[in-house]
């Protein structure tokens, strides 16, 4: 079983940048399709980006767009979101999963591997 980890979460300042990595435990080249949610306290969570399993497709929210990108690495088994000009409604804990075979798209039922997530705080 694929395992995910999170990683790069942290504080930082309205307008600033952070970068998340999520490192599966195993090879994921055109294996699976990756994707990026988030949950802020007392909302639900959220589709924020997705890449498909040969990153020939990727897909955003409409709140990020223009400010995150997805990207994946296979040589190293890990996918990045690249996040700028980030908002105090960007805090939320951040998490990434995995679907086998098939694209997750935005949706949470679309995958059945996840992290345990990463805490981005955006204040001044």
């Amino acid at each position: 079983q694929l395992a995910l980890v999170e990683s790069g979460g942290g504080l930082v300042q309205p307008g600033g940048s952070l970068s998340l990595s999520c490192t599966a435990s195993g090879f994921i080249r055109d294996e699976y399709s990756i994707g990026w949610f988030r949950q802020a306290p007392g909302k639900e969570r959220e589709g924020v980006s997705c890449v498909t399993r040969t990153g020939d497709y990727t897909s955003y929210a409409e709140s990020v767009k223009g400010r995150f990108t997805i990207s994946r690495d296979d040589a190293k088994d890990t996918v990045y979101l690249f996040m700028h000009n980030l908002e105090p409604s960007d805090t939320a804990v951040y998490y990434c999963a995995a679907a086998r075979r098939y694209f997750g798209g935005l949706k949470s039922e679309g995958y059945n591997v996840w992290g345990q997530g990463t805490q981005v705080t955006v204040s001044s």
